[in-house]
């Protein structure tokens, strides 16, 4: 066997461990799962930690952010429930690993950032992957983007202390979005809303711990 399919059968056995690791956290929508399979965790971890891509737990990423674990980022999808229809809203960008994931799931993302070198490194990526349905914007995430609501779904990826106002009114009648709350770094809730004729239904998820939801733009 030469090297370069010794290589490729390793990858191909992180793969089923990774996707397998999914399955059994409670990721069973097949959608959901194919997406991730088609989405390599690998090109958006670099550095020290590239040989950790494949496992589930966050790692650390420029300004001080993370890269959320794989099964956590299946679980907020899952709830979310994309259509291929959907435009989805996501509030935190980060290395862009859950806007790809729902690139392959949606007509259309919008992600929003507040550290400008994350931008710049995920608009390079997505252009490099030919990820042509994300748009990325430089923005406190906690107003939303006013100008494209509303949405089919929104999806935060940092921890607020209630879900935000703002994004709130931006949410289409019928639509979802999925939230970490908590005022504390060591004990937050996951909480999927549904907004509807009357006013917004809660449900809570499981717990999770995220970087907290900061307003204003990032310094660098």
């Amino acid at each position: 066997m030469s090297e370069e399919d010794d290589t490729d059968a390793g990858l191909a056995e992180r793969k089923m461990r990774f996707l397998y690791h999914l399955r059994s956290h409670g990721v069973t929508d097949p959608a959901v799962l194919d997406a991730m399979e088609r989405v390599d965790r690998g090109e958006f971890v670099r550095g020290h930690f590239e040989n950790r891509a494949y496992d589930d737990t966050p790692l650390p990423i420029q300004c001080g952010q993370t890269i959320s674990q794989p099964s956590v980022v299946g679980l907020m999808t899952q709830a979310l429930k994309p259509g291929p229809r959907d435009t989805v809203l996501e509030i935190g960008t980060g290395s862009g690993y859950q806007a790809a994931v729902l690139a392959g799931l949606c007509r259309r993302v919008f992600t929003v950032e507040r550290h400008r070198p994350l931008v710049v490194a995920a608009e390079a990526l997505f252009q490099r992957l030919r990820l042509s349905n994300i748009t990325v914007r430089l923005a406190d995430g906690s107003f939303g983007l006013p100008e494209q609501a509303p949405f089919d779904r929104i999806i935060v990826t940092a921890a607020a202390e209630d879900p935000p106002g703002p994004l709130l009114a931006q949410l289409k009648i019928g639509g979802i979005m999925v939230v970490p709350v908590g005022q504390s770094d060591a004990v937050q809730t996951l909480i999927r809303v549904n907004r509807t004729e009357t006013g917004f239904d809660y449900h809570e998820l499981r717990q999770v711990r995220f970087v907290p939801l900061v307003e204003g733009l990032g310094q660098g």
